[in-house]
Order: structure tokens, then sequence, then C-alpha cells
């Protein structure tokens, strides 16, 4: 062989570094932004952080606690289907419970650990978010809200929840649980391996027509009919149903509410309105889910 082919060989050879894989960091030096915003130019970043200020119907901490999570693709491996994974899926605490949550990403790339729906009042768009990128730790605390309800964990980079990295934490007893919990509860829309091309699925109609009402005698029902206004006390029976509701509510809302601020309270009320929304219409859209697909079963039949 031509020695000049020999030694060009070997000098590219030691001219190629080894490529080596990046290492583990504990990110604890991180620079104080204000309003809980902690980060560092290595990836380290911490959101939301709250370790001393109680929210509004917590009068104490209750526990202080601690948790180690890990994620990484290994953890997906129990979870046919899914790319990423926490290594833990469902966390329960007490309410006012002073919470740290140590956050370690034994990936090569960017993971968080992102939970929503807390108060905004407190948390700036209600959210604790912890987050590493490469192999590293970064740990942050927060304080639970009172109450029992359920939150979502989750990484929110591009499909990484959509691929399995997620979890719920639930306050107290918690309120229902999530949907698409790796190992808790059931996918919403489960992988299908069965190689038959996508169907939408069709929503049922039904026509129906309302009787004929003869305009006379709807004249006089309506006019006959008495209504709830038309009382000898003033009061309609909807207008006492709540202010009895009202007044065995109070003594638990002045103590949910204490110490906060007319705006605080304000937020904390639309915060509370819109998780009853979010809850009523996912359990119409399950009531709806299972008729459709009843329907579906008896017309494939």
């Amino acid at each position: 062989m031509d020695k000049k082919l020999v030694l060009a060989a070997l000098i590219g050879t030691l001219s190629i570094s080894p490529v080596s894989a990046k290492e583990f960091q504990d990110h604890n030096h991180m620079m104080n932004h204000g309003d809980g915003h902690l980060m560092d130019m290595d990836g380290g970043m911490v959101m939301g952080q709250n370790v001393d200020t109680l929210p509004g119907g917590c009068d104490k901490i209750a526990a202080t606690k601690e948790i180690t999570i890990h994620a990484g693709h290994k953890y997906a491996e129990k979870f046919p289907g899914t790319m990423y994974a926490f290594d833990q899926q469902e966390f329960q605490f007490e309410p006012c419970t002073k919470l740290t949550v140590h956050f370690i990403n034994d990936d090569e790339i960017r993971h968080q650990w992102m939970m929503h729906g807390l108060p905004k009042y407190l948390y700036p768009k209600g959210m604790f978010h912890l987050e590493v990128s490469g192999p590293g730790k970064v740990s942050g605390t927060l304080i639970l809200p009172p109450g029992d309800k359920t939150y979502l964990v989750h990484c929110d980079i591009a499909q990484h929840m959509e691929k399995g990295m997620k979890a719920q934490l639930k306050v107290g007893k918690g309120a229902e649980d999530l949907p698409s919990i790796p190992g808790v509860t059931t996918s919403v829309f489960p992988d299908d391996y069965s190689g038959k091309p996508y169907v939408a699925e069709q929503i049922p109609t039904e026509t129906t027509t309302a009787p004929a009402v003869d305009s006379t005698t709807a004249s006089a029902t309506t006019s006959s009919t008495p209504t709830d206004t038309e009382t000898d006390t003033g009061l309609s029976g909807t207008t006492i149903i709540g202010l009895a509701i009202g007044f065995l509510i109070a003594p638990s809302l002045a103590k949910k509410y204490k110490g906060m601020s007319p705006g605080e309270i304000i937020a904390s009320m639309i915060d509370s309105a819109t998780s009853f929304i979010s809850s009523a219409i996912k359990l119409v859209r399950g009531i709806f889910k299972k008729s459709t697909d009843k329907t579906a079963a008896i017309a494939n039949k």
C-alpha cells in the first residue's frame, strides 16, 4: 500500500475527536429574576416559585414535602405507543402543603415539569414550571392551594405530552381523573395498529317535527299559569332557594377568601368558574362520545 495513503489515513483518524455525552449538571446557582423566576445560562429554569406566601384559604402550612421526579425516554418503555414519560404519573398531597420538587432530566434533550391551573393571583399565568436542557437537575418550591382538585402536570415541549410525558397531581381528595395519563387513565385517542383506513365519526342526526300548538290554547294557558314572582310574599321559589344556599356556604367562602384582596377574590372566583365550566364540558363530551360509540357499534352490527 502507498505510504502516503497510510499516512493520510492515520492523520485523518487522529484529527477526529471523540464525541462525548453531555455532562450532568446540578442547576443550583441560578439567577433570581424576581416573581419566582430563576434561570441560568446552562438551560436550567424555575418559574412561579413560591416559598412563603400562603394562598387564600390557607391559614398555615399543612405539611412540608419533597419529591424527586425523573424524566426521559427510558421511562416510556412500559407504555406502548409513547416516546417520553416521567418516572411517576400521579401525586397526591394535603391542601396547603409546601412542596419542593427536584426535577431530573435523564435525556440529552430539553424536558419540563409544568403544573397548570394554579390561582393566577399568586402564580403568574396559573403555572409552576421546572425546566432542564440535557442531563441535569433543578429544584423549585410552591405552596399548594386549599380544596380538592386535580392538576395537570406535563412537558410543554412540542409533542412531548402527546407522546407520554404527562401526569396528574391531586390536592386533598382530588377531583376527576384527567384523561390519557399513562398507566392511570385510558387514552382519549388511543393508537390504532389495525391498518384500517381512518374514517371520521359520523354524528347522528335526528329530525323531529314539533306538534302544532293552537295559539288560542297557548295564550290561555300562559295567562292562567301563575309564575314564581306572583306570590304573596313577593319572593320567588328560586330566590328563596338561592338565599338558603348562600347562607349555607357563606362560612366556607369567608374562610376560603380570608386575607385576600377584592382583586384576588375576583380572580379566584373566575378560576373556580372556569374550572367548573371545563368540567361540565368534559362531562358533556364524555356522554356524547359514549352515545356516538354506542350508535356506531349498533350500526356496525
